[in-house]
């Protein structure tokens, strides 16, 4: 049996948007309130943060539905033992580019995913890890990249679909790097009960 509860991103990227369409996922998009992530507790660990955060989102939109499938994603660059969020302006990605370059770092996913039918809920949760290197860009290219304005709204202030040759994933998902690890997503989606194996509805 064909399961008939929609899938809806509760997000506001372009990027996650982008990857699902473009896998043929037929879904709705309702952003989570503001509200719905908040700062890293006391000795939370990298995984564990980005997890609490992909499922307070997916809950906040589960909230306010009847019935679907709610998926909630949080990403996170790790450099060493420093997480590296969105940054806030121009020298704040500076700050973030100037500490990758030249390391390995990670690149950290949350996945949640609630399935809600009536007063009844199932929540799935799983997390992804890429490895990547950063070059060390020399001052130029790193203004020449700022310029671009690319930074703006990423984690770790890179994004790795703009084509910046100066970044290499070592192991892992390349769509975790651009904000959604559609090989954790499927495993997951298809995981639920009466969910056929074709994404188009």
């Amino acid at each position: 049996m064909h399961i008939e509860l929609p899938l809806i991103l509760a997000s506001a990227s372009p990027r996650r948007k982008q990857l699902l369409a473009k896998a043929g996922f037929d879904f709705e998009v309702m952003p989570p309130d503001d509200h719905a992530e908040n700062e890293r507790l006391p000795d939370e660990l990298p995984i564990t943060y980005v997890c609490r955060l992909a499922f307070q989102k997916a809950q906040n939109v589960a909230d306010k539905i009847g019935s679907g499938i709610i998926l909630g994603g949080d990403t996170i660059v790790l450099c060493g033992e420093n997480i590296l969020g969105k940054p806030v302006d121009c020298d704040d990605a500076r700050r973030m580019i100037q500490a990758l370059r030249g390391e390995v770092h990670q690149v950290l996913s949350g996945l949640c995913l609630i399935q809600k039918t009536g007063n009844a809920t199932t929540v799935h949760q799983a997390a992804a890890t890429t490895r990547l290197l950063m070059q060390s860009i020399s001052d130029t290219e790193l203004e020449t990249y700022l310029d671009t304005g690319h930074w703006q709204g990423k984690a770790g202030a890179f994004g790795y679909q703009d084509g910046n040759d100066w970044i290499t994933i070592l192991e892992g998902s390349e769509s975790n790097v651009v904000g959604l690890p559609m090989e954790l997503f499927r495993t997951m989606y298809y995981a639920i009960p009466d969910i056929t194996a074709n994404p188009l509805h």
